[in-house]
């Protein structure tokens, strides 16, 4: 069902607007609206411009729950002030920058460690004290590498008239690393000769002493030793925010809130009174909420509280359904189509109850389907999944109609046969000849259903004083009257009765048939309008014909679109009997468990998702076309923003 909404307005002096937050909308579900565009009648109304100043507290709250573990879900909270809260965070905050400050400047010494470690390890394999080679004062040196593409040329160029000795210590797939020695009256003409070779310098640190093994392996132990110290102040900080987890988690919590609150003024309006400031807040609530709100609130002399229970069209509440347990998840499959407007009949419970009876019909299995219902409500039980109750819905429908048609597994005869064998039950119809029973209870089903999608049209529309739409029209009460009295006389002339006479059938189809045909004409006459018809005559009545022949055109195939049930109840039975043949199950010997469990589950699996679909194609298609807008507006109370 539809909650039924009141507009509040809240006012009262400026300064007062965040206990007026705390006090009263923070206990109820209000979705608030901008008062300015609300209001815009009042030519006095200014907007409420404010920088929210809890925003840097805010920021600083989200990273520190970003630090905490999932334990925190179950952290007990305590009340506190925005000044205690805000204390709270700035001093676990300082001391986290303290310590975050102290990686950093680790982590910038672990980085020039790196780099030193990829400068010198190439050279890895040269058995010379970097001291020494750093040191030498006639004797000049020029660490770098050589592309291997030009290695052959640099191999031939480097002989013993050269002032230089090149040792190479490492080759990869792109370079050759070495360092070559030039006398120091040499090196400049040595350095233009390599350089000539795409020669590229590397230098060297000067602050290591031993080999360039040896210096790698210092670095790395020191490298190592600065992990092991960023470890234990990220320890230190875990430790920090652990230990003060539940305040911490309280502060977050409460600066959220103050955050939220705030943020209430981007739809807050001001006015002027006197030499007062006012705050105006307004928007929609449940009636029952409003009017508990206005009694909290009557003796509060800085609070005004006023509530409007008018709408039209210009002012359409938000929709809030509420259901009962058992149908609640299928709210899941009106949201799929649309929220039903404020004042439309929510077919959230008739969609509970048709769905779960179309599935279970066509899908009657009293094994498989208690397999369904159990899984689903096990997954509902634990993950809270709207779907998982509507498939447990729908396999105990399943049960029931597998008890009926006395179906286990696929196995017949195992329990007595309640109703019918939807394969093998059959009945003689005139004209048709034998005819499958499910066939005929699916289509009365269908017609059944049409028929009460009809009659909701009909409520809705005397709902919303729609009555034009009430009386005349396919799926109002002319419709209802001419397809009652089709689906009569098909029933009558079905079981061998007699027909009504020929005034009777007049008056049941030809007298609705003009009235729908004379809609706009006789809504014009008695509303006295001088054009009785919107356009041409002539032109009327040639598209009233056509749309006189699409809607029983529609009739036709909404009521024959219900086949599908006792066919897909048919084709449940067929599917499991090849199952059965497979296992050899049907020849009296012993059957092949194996390929018994794996043929129900595939047919569980793969019809059973057919199925869901038909059932939801039927109520999108058939049922809710004849009553159902789905233009609501959903309602988005601003507490959730706020509350936590």
């Amino acid at each position: 069902m539809i909650v039924q909404m009141s507009f509040v307005t809240l006012a009262g002096p400026k300064s007062d607007i965040d206990r007026v937050i705390d006090t009263y909308l923070s206990k109820y579900e209000i979705q608030l609206e901008n008062a300015l565009v609300e209001l815009n009648s009042s030519g006095n109304l200014l907007p409420y411009v404010e920088a929210n100043p809890y925003k840097d507290i805010l920021d600083k709250s989200h990273a520190l729950l970003e630090l905490m573990d999932e334990s925190i879900a179950n952290s007990p909270l305590t009340d506190m002030s925005v000044e205690e809260a805000t204390n709270v965070i700035n001093n676990i905050d300082d001391q986290i920058k303290d310590l975050k400050e102290e990686i950093n400047t680790l982590n910038i010494r672990k980085d020039k460690l790196n780099e030193d470690y990829d400068c010198i390890s190439p050279f890895k394999n040269l058995e010379y004290d970097l001291k020494q080679v750093l040191g030498m004062n006639y004797i000049k040196y020029r660490f770098g590498r050589v592309p291997r593409d030009m290695w052959d040329s640099f191999q031939t160029f480097i002989n013993p008239d050269l002032d230089a000795v090149f040792i190479d210590c490492l080759v990869d797939n792109d370079f050759i690393w070495g360092v070559y020695f030039a006398p120091e009256i040499s090196i400049k003409k040595v350095d233009e000769s390599f350089e000539a070779l795409h020669f590229e310098q590397v230098k060297i640190p000067d602050n290591y002493s031993g080999t360039p093994a040896q210096a790698c392996m210092n670095i790395a132990k020191s490298i190592s030793e600065i992990d092991e110290k960023i470890r234990t102040v990220e320890s230190r900080i875990s430790t920090l925010v652990q230990v003060n987890k539940s305040h911490v988690l309280s502060a977050c919590n409460r600066i959220e809130i103050a955050y939220g609150n705030f943020d209430v003024r981007k739809l807050a309006a001001c006015t002027r009174d006197s030499n007062i400031v006012f705050h105006i807040l307004c928007g929609w609530m449940a009636t029952k909420d409003a009017l508990s709100l206005q009694a909290e609130t009557e003796n509060d002399p800085n609070v005004v509280c006023m509530i409007d229970n008018k709408t039209d069209e210009s002012k359409v509440p938000p929709t809030k359904l509420k259901n009962p347990k058992f149908a609640k998840p299928f709210e899941m499959y009106v949201k799929m189509y649309g929220l039903p407007k404020y004042g439309e009949f929510d077919p959230t419970i008739f969609v509970a109850i048709t769905y779960s009876l179309l599935f279970g019909a066509m899908f009657g299995d009293l094994g498989q389907g208690l397999c369904i219902f159990a899984i689903g409500l096990i997954v509902y039980l634990i993950k809270k999944i709207p779907l998982a109750a509507i498939l447990s819905a729908a396999g105990f429908t399943s049960a029931i109609f597998g008890l009926l048609y006395g179906s286990v597994f696929g196995f017949e005869g195992v329990i007595p046969q309640i109703w019918v064998n939807p394969r093998t039950s059959k009945m003689n119809l005139p004209i048709v000849g034998s005819f499958n029973t499910v066939f005929v209870a699916a289509i009365l089903f269908g017609v059944f259903l049409i028929l009460i999608t009809m009659i909701i049209n009909m409520v809705n529309a005397f709902k919303n004083k729609k009555y034009a739409d009430l009386l005349i029209g396919p799926n109002g009460l002319t419709g209802l009257i001419f397809y009652a009295s089709l689906m009569a006389v098909v029933i009558l002339y079905m079981s061998g009765h007699s027909l009504p006479g020929t005034i009777v059938l007049v008056i049941m189809f030809v007298i609705p048939l003009i009235l729908i045909a004379l809609k706009a004409p006789i809504v014009n006459l008695v509303q006295k309008n001088k054009k009785l018809f919107p356009e041409s005559a002539a032109m009327y009545f040639v598209e009233g014909f056509f749309e006189l022949f699409e809607m029983l055109l529609n009739y036709f195939s909404n009521t024959l679109s219900f086949l599908r049930v006792g066919a897909f109840a048919i084709s449940h039975g067929a599917m499991m009997e090849v199952v059965l043949t497979l296992a050899g199950a049907t020849d009296g010997g012993s059957p092949n468990i194996l390929v018994l469990i794996l043929g129900n589950i595939f047919v569980c699996g793969m019809e059973g998702l057919v199925v869901a679909i038909q059932g939801l194609r039927l109520e999108y298609y058939e049922l809710f076309g004849r009553f159902y807008s789905g233009s609501g507006k959903e309602f988005k109370p601003y507490s959730k923003n706020i509350k936590h």
